[in-house]
Order: structure tokens, then C-alpha cells, then sequence
């Protein structure tokens, strides 16, 4: 005779087992942290103030 097997607990686990899969794959493509956007954003706005600051506007900007 083969083994018993609970279909519900298979049926879960086969559903975590795939909802596993499922977030690996969402962290693989949404993967940074609300910090390191924010800080990504951060580093991008200073650098185009700098630049911002550095332009040469009015009469002599030929």
C-alpha cells in the first residue's frame, strides 16, 4: 500500500511553494528599500542643482 496523504496540507503547501516563487521574483524586480530611493533621488537633485548653479544665464551666456 502506498502513503496517505492529507490533500489539504499538500494543497497549501503547493500554494506556498508557488507564493514563494511568486515574492523571489517580485524581490528580484522591485528589490531596493524605500531608503535607497529615496536616496538614489536624493544624490539625483544635488547633482542637478550643482549643474543648475553652474549655468550661465543673461548677456554673456553666447
Amino acid at each position: 500500500m502506498g502513503d496517505l496523504v492529507n490533500l489539504k496540507r499538500f494543497k497549501k503547501r503547493t500554494e506556498r511553494h508557488q507564493s514563494e516563487q511568486q515574492a523571489e521574483a517580485n524581490r528580484t524586480r522591485f528589490g531596493r528599500t524605500r531608503s535607497e530611493r529615496m536616496l538614489d533621488e536624493q544624490r539625483a537633485n544635488r547633482a542637478n542643482n550643482l549643474l543648475d548653479q553652474h549655468r550661465i544665464d543673461g548677456e554673456d551666456a553666447s
